[in-house]
């Protein structure tokens, strides 16, 4: 049987083994690969397309016709703080696409960004 095992943290694992709270044999079990992501807060310039894609999907699954942003809906999305990274920006762009009309407005994204 072929198993693979894919892991993900936002914890720091190194200070977490150096604190005893992880086991350093698993840590090197897992690190095969590891890959280094960036939180969205320190990746804004990727926040459009992050939109555009999400907006697309939500479409998709919807069956319906993608929404658009305006320019001042996504520099306020770009301006908020996302601590959930790339899952809570989903989120919040599948709540827009619910309640908003065909173009989601600054005021919209105020509204149901939930921030």
């Amino acid at each position: 049987m072929d198993v693979r095992v894919l892991a993900a943290t936002n914890k720091n694992l190194q200070q977490e083994i150096a604190e005893r709270n992880f086991r350093e044999d698993l840590y090197h079990r897992l690190s095969v690969i590891l890959i280094q992501v960036p939180p969205l807060n320190d990746r804004r310039e990727d926040i459009g397309d992050l939109v555009q894609k999400f907006l697309d999907d939500i479409a998709r699954d919807y069956g319906n016709k993608p929404k658009t942003v305006t320019p001042e809906a996504l520099a306020y999305l770009k301006s908020l703080d996302w601590r959930g990274n790339i899952r809570e920006l989903r989120n919040v762009v599948e709540r827009l696409v619910i309640m908003s009309d065909d173009t989601i407005t600054e005021s919209d994204a105020k509204m149901y960004s939930g921030k």
